[in-house]
């Protein structure tokens, strides 16, 4: 062969190697042109420069499950300043998205300025709905299956604090949900500044806080469902498989652990409402009760039942929110 056509194909190769490394070398642009532009996505909501008024839907990671929850920060959070944070639990076989929509929790953030994230439970469905939670002896699916609702939140906590600035946390919840923020109190006192259940008492055995931790009960004295005097009323369809431990217990157990005085102020509100205030207890925190009179089972103060099946439109004898609110920022 002669050194002319050996300098060809030599010349011939060294043009496919050239286009073969410019070729890898565009693949690979476009691939880090696409990396990048998913990472700064998800960074761009992930430091402390804070979030724009608006609400979120956001999707996380806890062990091998992708678990959701939905944010809403209102118009006034100024994220210069150490912010409180809401999280709202729906009840049981319901999901974020009605938790969000039927109990006025936006509208309460847009008025007081903080913010609130409503996650959702443990469910079978890939949709999410029909979901629950494992506040100990109940409920469905999230018992049964031992979901580890505590690390979703935990997790959920750490995935809002890295978008915008949070000081205080504190848990609110329907029914179900109100009984998982009962177990919060129990497991993440250190967490939480205060919680507020309605309807759900807590059926978390061995409840063991590491700190004092302030309470909040709101319970219809004819709520059907989970009584107020203990046990699975006449229409209990979530938590049949328990027995629900009573208002009464529950209350006096968080006495019980927090030291409070057990002879409670006693203050009338209206002909419907009246509200036992616990004090003196250990680092000054507080139990408070409130009892709805012609309250059934639903959140008092709300415009309208989101469940289907219950009939019964919710009292409003007290508004549930405000009575939180006030309460919560005790704590601030």
């Amino acid at each position: 062969m002669s050194k002319k056509i050996i300098t060809i194909v030599l010349i011939i190769l060294l043009v496919i190697v050239c286009l073969a490394v410019l070729r890898r070398h565009r693949l690979n642009k476009i691939s880090a042109s696409k990396i990048s532009t998913t990472t700064s996505q998800s960074t761009s909501t992930a430091n402390n420069s804070g979030l724009s008024a608006g609400d979120y839907d956001y999707a996380i990671k806890v062990g091998n499950l992708s678990r959701k929850y939905l944010l809403h920060v209102p118009a006034n959070y100024d994220q210069k300043n150490n912010n409180a944070l809401i999280l709202a639990f729906h009840g049981g076989l319901g999901n974020a998205e009605m938790m969000a929509e039927n109990y006025g929790w936006k509208e309460k953030s847009d008025q007081e300025g903080f913010v609130v994230a409503f996650p959702n439970g443990a469910s079978r469905l890939p949709s999410g709905k029909l979901a629950t939670w494992n506040a100990g002896n109940c409920c469905g699916y999230a018992t049964q299956s031992q979901s580890n609702d505590t690390a979703f939140v935990k997790a959920v906590i750490l995935d809002i604090k890295s978008k915008i600035n949070i000081k205080n946390v504190f848990a609110t919840g329907m029914s179900n949900g109100g009984m998982f923020s009962h177990r919060l109190a129990c497991e993440m006192a250190d967490t939480f500044s205060a919680i507020a259940a309605v309807s759900g008492t807590n059926n978390f055995d061995g409840c063991n806080p590491v700190k004092p931790i302030s309470i909040m009960h709101i319970h219809g004295l004819e709520d059907d469902h989970v009584l107020f005097n203990g046990g699975c009323g006449p229409k209990c369809i979530v938590g049949s498989e328990t027995q629900f431990v009573s208002v009464p217990k529950t209350i006096s157990d968080w006495v019980e652990k927090n030291k409070c005085n057990k002879s409670p102020q006693k203050n009338e509100l209206n002909d419907n409402v009246y509200c036992d205030l616990y004090t003196g207890c250990s680092n000054n925190i507080q139990i408070k009760l409130c009892v709805v009179k012609d309250g059934g089972h639903s959140w008092p103060g709300a415009t309208k039942e989101p469940n289907p099946l219950e009939k019964r439109a919710p009292s409003q004898s007290l508004n549930a929110n405000d009575e939180m609110w006030d309460f919560f920022k005790e704590s601030l």
